[in-house]
């Protein structure tokens, strides 16, 4: 049973590991909250509806009603407190995959389960697996299984364009993941930006979801917005310019480019600072709802520097190359095999 929500990444984040089960024979169900079960079709995960990550009591019930009609062996979840409690509850293998930059987010409305089940604080994971790239992790967990990041995106008809790096200008891609863009605030903010770029020689991408673009595209007719497969586009980028979702800095970190992140809350801000921190890219302000020139202009003169000094380039190779040298999903699968055949 693998246990995601909130955003259409955590659904991309661990498909490749339900993928790699899948692959090895093993039945798996997805659980995830309404929107996103249209994003597991897409990429062919079997999926049913819980509640929102934000009512966890609530999606604690619907898991644990889900699990008495369909046993799990293995609960495998990210962030949340839930998946834990699920496996305890139902004596299952609890793996928790995600990446070691951000700690378990607390959860009101759950201490009753908790204190139900002896529990002052989140179950300890009979497996962690950490896709951070070690030379990112801010300090590694003992025990933690590494997992090499594959990148997974919905996908669709594709261009030469998107598969192909400009011969003779660097390529610089604008993203909020599948947010609407951060730069949300006013288009003259954002046509000011892409002009900045351009006349640094860059060309502009903008991937935005299919509201963003139609909003934004008729206004920019000098760059390419809209639908773009990140996992496609990213090798034949020069540079990053998003919001420090971990779907997103992973791929692009994977591809080998730098990054500047504009951070809109704690996690992108803890993502921004360890891509900082080894050389690998900027952090920038994001811009205020009103517009702010000096904003934008500083998020400019961050992708002018990354641009133009090679240093930053380096680094995110260096830890393109970490990644790949990292098992992939089907040896851990096998992982946890081993466990499953040992308790």
């Amino acid at each position: 049973m693998f246990t995601v929500g909130g955003s259409q990444s955590t659904v991309f984040c661990i498909a490749p590991l339900a993928t790699a089960a899948r692959n090895a024979g093993h039945e798996i169900l997805l659980t995830a909250d309404e929107p996103l079960l249209e994003t597991a079709a897409a990429i062919g995960l079997p999926a049913v509806p819980t509640p929102h990550p934000g009512k966890p009591a609530a999606r604690l019930r619907a898991l644990l009603e889900l699990a008495g009609q369909w046993p799990p062996d293995v609960v495998v979840g990210g962030l949340s407190y839930v998946p834990g409690l699920v496996a305890v509850e139902t004596q299952a293998l609890y793996v928790r995959h995600y990446w070691d930059i951000v700690p378990l987010r607390p959860e009101p409305g759950i201490t009753p389960d908790l204190e139900r089940l002896g529990l002052s604080g989140p179950p300890a994971a009979d497996l962690f697996i950490d896709v951070c790239p070690p030379g990112l992790r801010p300090s590694p967990t003992p025990g933690a299984r590494p997992m090499r990041w594959i990148p997974k995106n919905r996908q669709g008809r594709l261009q030469p364009w998107m598969y192909t790096r400009p011969a003779d200008r660097p390529r610089v891609l604008v993203t909020a993941g599948t947010r609407n863009l951060f730069l949300h605030s006013r288009s003259s903010v954002i046509r000011h930006l892409v002009d900045q770029l351009i006349a640094a020689g860059a060309e502009v991408v903008i991937a935005a979801p299919e509201r963003a673009a139609a909003e934004f595209g008729a206004q920019f007719r000098d760059v390419r917005v809209g639908w773009v497969p990140l996992d496609v586009v990213a090798p034949t980028c020069d540079l990053a310019v998003h919001h420090g979702g971990a779907a997103t800095t992973m791929t692009v970190l994977n591809a080998g480019a730098p990054q500047l992140v504009v951070p809109d809350n704690d996690y992108s801000r803890s993502v921004a600072r360890a891509l900082t921190d080894v050389g690998a890219g900027l952090t920038a302000a994001p811009v205020p709802p009103d517009g702010d020139r000096a904003a934008v202009e500083a998020i400019a003169a961050g992708c002018r520097r990354i641009l133009a000094e090679p240093g930053y380039t380096e680094r995110a190779r260096l830890l393109a190359a970490e990644i790949a040298g990292l098992p992939p999903p089907a040896e851990v699968v096998h992982t946890v095999e081993e466990l499953v055949a040992s308790r």
